[in-house]
């Protein structure tokens, strides 16, 4: 069964979204997802100050498996790219909630999302 963490919220392509408080947020790929893709192999993340429109590919994921797009949740602007990852992707599968976190960004809005409940339903 895949972690589902009650403290973020979720998209319908399964990527996770968590608020920093201060305005800016976290978001990486899910437990489920990084499970489904296998081994990461490589990531490509954009770079500080690139803008993206929600439901637009952003950042790709690569896996031994496929390679698979990674989607805005909403129109968002990024403040940082975890470059750890270019060295390490393996992150992605053995710590997708907490030191292979994808981009941190800066949004007007944040809504549409899925609770960690609701993200658990579409599991099943």
């Amino acid at each position: 069964m895949s972690e589902v963490r009650d403290d973020r919220q979720y998209t319908e392509t399964h990527e996770w979204i968590l608020d920093n408080g201060d305005g800016t947020y976290t978001m990486g790929v899910t437990d489920h997802a990084q499970a489904l893709l296998g081994d990461m192999v490589f990531v490509e993340l954009p770079g500080a100050g690139d803008e993206a429109s929600a439901e637009d590919e952003f950042c790709v994921v690569e896996s031994v498996k496929a390679a698979s797009g990674v989607y805005a949740p909403v129109d968002l602007e990024v403040l940082e790219a975890n470059e750890v990852l270019d060295g390490e992707p393996e992150l992605v599968n053995t710590s997708c909630y907490d030191d292979g976190w994808l981009v941190k960004f800066r949004s007007d809005a944040i809504d549409g999302l899925m609770d960690a409940a609701a993200y658990s339903e579409t599991l099943d």
